[in-house]
Formats: C-alpha cells, sequence, structure tokens
C-alpha cells in the first residue's frame, strides 16, 4: 500500500526531489549535529534523528513537505527535562544519559499514539501563536547563551541562563583565542553565505573546511574539539541499563515535547499543505511523528519534530514529496557510516557558532513587537512565557506557556467583548462598547455577548444587561439578545436567562431574541428559557428583530 505522502507520486518529480534532499542533506547535517549540542548527546545522536526518523514519517505521515529531525526547542527541552530528573550520578555527554533521552523518545511516540488514537491533534490549535513566539523567543535565547562558552573556548556551564552568564563572565580571562577565531570565522563565513550565495551550503563547508584545518595542523590538543565519535549503522533496540518501569520517571519530560511536537509540527504541516493547495491531515501526521520518534529512541537517539526551518528549505528547493527527504536521510547514513572519523576533529567553537545563529533565528523580535502593537495581554503572556523559559528552564517554559493559553481562554469567555448594536438608515449596523448609557435607539437596547454562556460568566452577563436599561437614557422597551455567538448555554446560564427575562419583563419591556441557531434553540427549550418568551418575539436575525421593534413602536403609536 503506498504511504499517504506518496500517493500519485509522477517520476517526473524524482529529479527535483533527489536534488532538493541533497541539498537539505548539506543544511541538516550540520544544524543537527549542532542540536546534539544542545541535547548535549554525543555528535552522532544529531544525525541518527535524519535517518531511521525521517524514513519512518515518510512511510507513517500524510505531509508531503515535512522535514522531520532534530530540533532546537525540542532538544533544549529535552536537555533541561533530564537534568531536572534528579537522577544520582547522571552525567551530560555519557552514553547512560544518551539512554535516558532515547527512553524520552519512546514515551514521547506513546503518547503521540495515544494524541493520534483520540485525534488530538487539535490541542496544537490551544497554544497561541503568542504563548509560541514567547517560547521560541525564550528558547532561542537560552540556546544562544548556552553556546557562548562553546565559542569562547570554555567549560560548559550547566543551570538556567543568569546562571552560565555569571560563570561566562568570571572566566573571560581563560577565553581559548582559537577557539574563539573558528567561531568568528564560522559566524562570518555562514552570515556571508546567507548574504550573497545562499545556494552554497555554507554551513557544510565551514564544517569541512574546519575540520581539514585542524588535522593538518595537529590543533586538536589546542582547542576543544569533539574527539571520538562512535558512528556507523544505527543499532536498534531498547535503551541499556534502563528497564519499562523508567519510563515513568520521565513521562513529564515527554509529555512537554509531545505538546511541543504537536503545535509546532501541525502548524508546518498545515502552512504548507495550504500553500500547494493539498489538505492537511494533522492526525495522520501524528501517527507519523509517533514512529519517527519511536525509531529515534529505539535506534540511539532523541526526540525528534517537525522543522519550520528545514521545511521551507525543501520548499525553496523544489522537493514535492518525502522522497526528499529519504534521499536526505541517505546521504546522513554515508556521512555516520565513512566519516565519523574526521569529525573527531571537529571545534566545539564551530558547533556552537552554528548553534548560535540557529538560535538567533528563534528570537523572533519583529513578532514580539507586533504582538505590542497589536494586543498588550498577549505580549504580557509571551513575554511571560520567554522569561519562564530563559531564567527557569525550558520545562518550566511550556508550562508556564499551557497555563497561560489556558489562563487566556478561560478570560476570553469571561470577559468577552459586549456591544449595544445599533442599525443606521440604510440598514447597516454600528457597534458600540456596552457601557451603560449606551442604547440602539429610544427605547431599544440591542445587546451581543461574544461567548458561550456558562456558569462562570452568567452573573456578568446578568449584571452588563440590567446596567444598560437601568442606565438608558430613555426607558428600555424592548431588550433584543443577539445570540448569533452564543452557540450554548449551560444550566447555570439557563438560570440566569430565566431570573432576567423576569427582571425585564418587570420593568415592562419585551424581551427578544434573535440569530438563534438550531442548536441553541434546542439548548434552551430543553432549559425552560423559551417558555418565558413569546414565540413572535424570537428572531432570525438582528435586522428582523429591530423591524419587529419598529412594527411594535407604529401599534403603539395608534
Amino acid at each position: 500500500m503506498m504511504p499517504p505522502a506518496l500517493r500519485g507520486y509522477q517520476r517526473k518529480w524524482l529529479r527535483a526531489d533527489i536534488i532538493a534532499g541533497i541539498t537539505l542533506a548539506a543544511v541538516a547535517i550540520p544544524e543537527c549535529m549542532g542540536y546534539s549540542s544542545i541535547a548535549q548527546v554525543p555528535v552522532s545522536a544529531g544525525l541518527y534523528t535524519i535517518i531511521a526518523p525521517a524514513i519512518v514519517f515518510a512511510l507513517l505521515g500524510a505531509s508531503r513537505l515535512l522535514v522531520v529531525g532534530a530540533d532546537s526547542a525540542t532538544a533544549a527541552l529535552l536537555s533541561s527535562g533530564v537534568a531536572g530528573l534528579g537522577i544520582a550520578g547522571l552525567a551530560a555527554g555519557t552514553d547512560r544519559w544518551l539512554a535516558w533521552c532515547a527512553l524520552v523518545g519512546i514515551v514521547t511516540a506513546a503518547l503521540l499514539v495515544v494524541a493520534w488514537v483520540l485525534r488530538l491533534g487539535f490541542l496544537g490549535d490551544f497554544l497561541s501563536t503568542s504563548v509560541l513566539t514567547g517560547f521560541l523567543t525564550g528558547v532561542g535565547i537560552s540556546v544562544l547563551i548556552g553556546q557562548l562558552a562553546s565559542i569562547a573556548g570554555l567549560p560548559a556551564e550547566h543551570g538556567n541562563a543568569a546562571k552560565k552568564v555569571v560563570e561566562l563572565v568570571r572566566q573571560l580571562g581563560d577565553v581559548n583565542l582559537l577557539a574563539l577565531a573558528f567561531a568568528s570565522v564560522t559566524l562570518l563565513a555562514i552570515l556571508l553565505g546567507d548574504r550573497f550565495a545562499r545556494r552554497i551550503p555554507m554551513a557544510l563547508l565551514v564544517v569541512v573546511a574546519a575540520i581539514a584545518v585542524v588535522q593538518l595542523a595537529h590543533w586538536s590538543s589546542k582547542l576543544p574539539v569533539v574527539g571520538q565519535v562512535s558512528g556507523g549503522w544505527p543499532s536498534f533496540g531498547w535503551p541499556s541499563q534502563l528497564s519499562l518501569v523508567d519510563a515513568a520517571t520521565v513521562l513529564p519530560v515527554a509529555a512537554g515535547c509531545a505538546l511541543v511536537i504537536i503545535a509546532q509540527s501541525a502548524a508546518t504541516a498545515r502552512s504548507f499543505a495550504q500553500r500547494h493547495g493539498q489538505k492537511p491531515d494533522v492526525n495522520r501526521d501524528l501517527l507519523g511523528l509517533a514512529g519517527a520518534n519511536a525509531a529515534a529512541g529505539f535506534s540511539g537517539t532523541f526526540v525528534v519534530n517537525g522543522s519550520p526551518t528545514k521545511t521551507e528549505l525543501l520548499d525553496e528547493q523544489h522537493g514535492r514529496t518525502q522522497v526528499a527527504n529519504m534521499t536526505m536521510a541517505a546521504v546522513a547514513l554515508l556521512v555516520v557510516v565513512f566519516v565519523t572519523d574526521q569529525l573527531a576533529f571537529l571545534p566545539h567553537a564551530v558547533l556552537g557558532a552554528i548553534v548560535s545563529l540557529i538560535a538567533v533565528r528563534l528570537i523572533d523580535i519583529h513578532g514580539m513587537r507586533r504582538i505590542w502593537q497589536v494586543r498588550r495581554v498577549e505580549f504580557a503572556i509571551a513575554a511571560l512565557t520567554t522569561a519562564a523559559v530563559v531564567f527557569l528552564s525550558v520545562r518550566d517554559g511550556i508550562i508556564m506557556a499551557m497555563v497561560l493559553s489556558l489562563v487566556e481562554i478561560i478570560r476570553r469567555q469571561y470577559r468577552p467583548n459586549r456591544f449595544v448594536i445599533g442599525i443606521r438608515e440604510h440598514g447597516e449596523p454600528t457597534f458600540a462598547a456596552a457601557t451603560p448609557g449606551t442604547q440602539s435607539a429610544p427605547g431599544l437596547v440591542v445587546f451581543r455577548y461574544d461567548a458561550e454562556l456558562f456558569y462562570a460568566n452568567a452573573s456578568r452577563f446578568s449584571d452588563d444587561v440590567t446596567a444598560l436599561i437601568e442606565a438608558a437614557p430613555d426607558p428600555v422597551r424592548w431588550l433584543i439578545l443577539d445570540c448569533s455567538a452564543i452557540a450554548d448555554v449551560d444550566f447555570s446560564a439557563a438560570k440566569m436567562l430565566n431570573d432576567l427575562i423576569d427582571y425585564v419583563h418587570s420593568h415592562g419591556a419585551h424581551f427578544v431574541l434573535a440569530g438563534v441557531d438550531p442548536d441553541l434553540r434546542e439548548a434552551l427549550l430543553t432549559n425552560g428559557v423559551l417558555g418565558d418568551i413569546s414565540a413572535d418575539h424570537v428572531y432570525a436575525d438582528i435586522a428582523a428583530a429591530v423591524a419587529g421593534f419598529r412594527a411594535w413602536q407604529k401599534d403603539q403609536a395608534r
């Protein structure tokens, strides 16, 4: 059976896919080596993330373009999460550390399978753009600070960003000038390449050149280098020295990774599918991501995610399908099988410089400025998420993002937009804030409430209506409730509506409904609300209700 991402494949696409895959590999290989330093695992583990996981996603996922592999956000979350497990004697960079990282990948895969079975792809929608912008900006700042020690040729410091900065300042006198020179040349070369020769894989060329220079000049003892790399074919199996019971220990870390994967991958896959007129299948992609993370865990590497930057590159290179990603996997496999001896001479400063540029791309200053200009509340949420990532940990940042996203949803339902609607002479509506003293016309208030009615906001809704009636310049004769934004009412809200209807009637006014959809009508009938409203006081829309009010006025004038 043909995989979903390869259905309808045309032979004429093969050449473009292979060329795009080779180009993608040239960028992905040094990037994933850099991500391995974020996750604090061997360099070869970063390369393994774009071999078996990429192939499995190509066979199981639905997206034609989504590139799956190591990612800065999940790598940073993984590193801080495993460090926070508090396991005695667990040191970063060791085989035992890598085994725990692989276990996180397996548990993440299990959680993604559950999400696929329950069709929970929509969970990604609960992380707003502002929260994701703040989270990724915090990750970028945290990762950038974490790479400064590598760039300076100093020992890596663990802990939050503030601790790393303090330790870096303390060791400024020990900066390795040769490492700093390699990092500076790397930064300059990649920046110039991005500016003047974007089609040239400058990061890969710099890595190759740095390895050659260190090897030929015998500088491996003069600056920190990667050292011996255990490459070769990926070996599959359960992480060594760990048991199934240990899976419960990493569950919180895996849950954070799964949420980030769902949100980021879903947004990326949906964006590129729509760009090419294709229908996204987020839930099927969850199965592909589950398989990819299982492949990562069982092949001795760490969690993988859908990469927006690498997917954008693949699209720019006119890749059409997952054949391009399988080509990338084949190239990466050749590297880990045949070139690992040379990788031992790669300076950490070069990797640090490459990762620092990736981190800078994550720091979305423009996005944060735009959020500030449009909505200050959402900017505060984004800034708090950023601060949690930078000053606490990536794990705390994702928890903050989840909590703030839910708080924002509740806040919008508890204090939604409220309007008094007016109707101009030619029928165009006007919207004014529902402040006491505002009315639609003499004797008329048309009230719009942009949220569901439920137990938490029912009292506020009632207070808003009573305040409009009591402060109206003219005695209110008709109170029209625009129900077009209200799809349901719960038991508490229904009781409130019954009491409110009695209140409106006691003031000699009619309580009128407009824009009631069938589901809302059924809910109102079930809760006994419509029994208190005359059948001729339920209208299809606002215009019809206002026309009814005007007809009533004429009848009263006779």
